[in-house]
Parts: C-alpha cells; sequence; structure tokens
C-alpha cells in the first residue's frame, strides 16, 4: 500500500466514529448511517482530496454531510406508510450504570461542549424535531451545536462561507424553537424518572387500572407508531388520555400479559420498553420498542412505537 493510501485510510480509521455518529444524527437510520461511512471511504479511495498533508477531518466530514444530504432529498421525495420514526439503537450505560455510555464512543471528542450534548442529540425527542430542519439546516446544527465546530469549521467542512453558516443556523435554531420550550436533556434524574413513569404505566394497563393509566398522561399524551407498512399499526397519532388508554389497555388484552416478554433498556439515551409480543394473529409484529418523553410535571407526553423490522435491527430481543 503507497504512503498516501496509507495516510488516508490512517485518517479514516482515526475519525470513522465521529462520521458515523454524525450520519446517524442526520438521517435517524444507523444502517443508513453504515452505508454512508462507507460510501465516504470508497470516495477517499476513488477520489482522494488534493492534499494529504493536512487534517483530513474536515474534507471527511464534508463527503459525509453531502452523501447524507442526498440521501435525505431522496427519503423526502419517497411515500411511507404510516408515521416515520427513526430506528432504535442501544446507547448502553456508564460504568456506574446511571448514564448512557453513547458519550465516550465518539473518538477524538468525548464529551463534547455544544448546546446539545451526544446523548439528548440521539433521543426521539430531538431526532424529531430535526425533521423539521432542511438537510442543511440539519448539518449546520449538528455540526455547530453538537460536534462543537465553530463557524469557520463548519464552514469548511460544507465548502460554504461563514456569512452563509451564520444565517443557516440562525434558521436552524428558530425551527428548534418548540423543542427547546420543552426540552429535557436526558440526566441521571431524568432516566430514573422515565424507568418508574413507564414501569408504573406498563404495569397499570397489565393490572387493568385504567384510572392510573390515565394518570400518568399529560392532556395531550400521544402515541406515534413507525409499522412501516409491515404490520398492523396505527397510521395516525392516537391522542389523549383516554384514547391512548383505551389503545394500550386493548393491546394488553389482545396479547394477554403471558404472552408478552418485556425488559426496559437504555435506547436513545433514555429507559424504553423493550417488548418481545409472542405469536399474535397474522400481521400483528412480534417485537416492538416503546420510548417516552415526559414533560416538566413528569407527565408521559409522548409515546414512540417503532415496529418496523429495519428500524429494530441494532436492538437485541
Amino acid at each position: 500500500m503507497s504512503t498516501i493510501a496509507l495516510t488516508l485510510d490512517a485518517a479514516f480509521q482515526e475519525h470513522r466514529g465521529l462520521l458515523w455518529h454524525l450520519c446517524y444524527r442526520m438521517t435517524g437510520i444507523p444502517a443508513d448511517a453504515d452505508d454512508l461511512v462507507q460510501e465516504t471511504f470508497l470516495r477517499v479511495i476513488e477520489r482522494p482530496p488534493e492534499r494529504t498533508d493536512t487534517d483530513l477531518r474536515p474534507w471527511l466530514v464534508r463527503v459525509a454531510v453531502n452523501l447524507a444530504r442526498d440521501l435525505l432529498r431522496r427519503r423526502r421525495r419517497k411515500d411511507y406508510v404510516g408515521p416515520w420514526l427513526p430506528a432504535a439503537i442501544e446507547t448502553g450505560e456508564s460504568d456506574d450504570g446511571d448514564l448512557p455510555a453513547i458519550e465516550a464512543t465518539v473518538a477524538g471528542l468525548g464529551t463534547t461542549d455544544g448546546r446539545y450534548d451526544l446523548v439528548e442529540s440521539v433521543t426521539y425527542a430531538f431526532l424529531l424535531a430535526l425533521e423539521a430542519l432542511t438537510p442543511k439546516q440539519r448539518a449546520v446544527l449538528l455540526l455547530r451545536d453538537v460536534f462543537d465546530y465553530s463557524a469557520r469549521e463548519t464552514a469548511d467542512a460544507l465548502a460554504a462561507s461563514e456569512a452563509d453558516v451564520r444565517t443557516v443556523h440562525h434558521r436552524a435554531r428558530h425551527a428548534m424553537t418548540a423543542y427547546d420550550r420543552t426540552r429535557r436533556p436526558p440526566t441521571r434524574d431524568l432516566c430514573e424518572e422515565t424507568r418508574q413513569a413507564l414501569t408504573e404505566f406498563v404495569g397499570a394497563v397489565f393490572s387493568g387500572d385504567a384510572t392510573r393509566a390515565e394518570a400518568l398522561l399529560s392532556e395531550d399524551v400521544r402515541v406515534v407508531t413507525d409499522g412501516g407498512g409491515e404490520f398492523n399499526a396505527a397510521r395516525r397519532p392516537v391522542i389523549g388520555r383516554s384514547k391512548v388508554t383505551r389503545f394500550f389497555s386493548k393491546l394488553a388484552s389482545r396479547r394477554g400479559a403471558a404472552e408478552i416478554r418485556v425488559d426496559i433498556r437504555l435506547i436513545n439515551g433514555l429507559p424504553a420498553l423493550v417488548a418481545d409480543f409472542g405469536a399474535g394473529r397474522p400481521g400483528d409484529p412480534p417485537r416492538g420498542v416503546i420510548g417516552i418523553d415526559l414533560d416538566r410535571n413528569g407527565a408521559i407526553r409522548a409515546f414512540h412505537s417503532i415496529l418496523a423490522t429495519a428500524k429494530l435491527s441494532r436492538i437485541q430481543f
């Protein structure tokens, strides 16, 4: 292998963790992140930069982000059956068993000092908020506010001017206003609060205590289910305390508590229900991940139910 090839390969290996995490946040799909990182590597081999004696991270990021932006544009032109949710990933636990370990998984970064840290930026609330942004806004916001790039570094990475980056960044932050207003970063306390709320709600549903189940929900609570057209699943959000309680009570009675095996694990930065639903009827999903978001009063304001097989490929059941 030539000296240049060795240099390019070493740079790619050094920064591939950063590239993967950036691409996952851009797309919300780990398989897409895998493909984008692989495609970036192929570009390194086939069309290397003119100079290899400087820091190659900006060039690698530029290639990966451009590929991700192209993918997002293609995806937005396609029809998707029912609501779309990001694919679930297990974020593990730190050595003390409290917080997700994802903070330590990006080589060369560790814990970032951005507006949103690495854990918060993989939560469902954050990833869904990104859907309101254009691909370029998403790239700028992630580089500036998650990966802690300066305006100059972001401009270099995106082959843009600093003035353009600042304008796009301002618009991206404005688009995140609704998220910021209700934002709850995943601290130890929130993880524990989420675990307890999820445990209590599941217990209330399986015991048939609708009153207790409703008491755990906010008035405008909603359930969004991503079955991808693959299984019997709600194709519109279910909204409101009584409707959401009836929705889950019906599912529990239909399957039966004895059939369903559940575990609570850290998924996308927060405790979530990992469920094996058993045999069920034809067309019923066999497995799923159900995450929740809490409002500032500790009530459950959203359920994210991921049932599509492709969205569960990184989860161990």
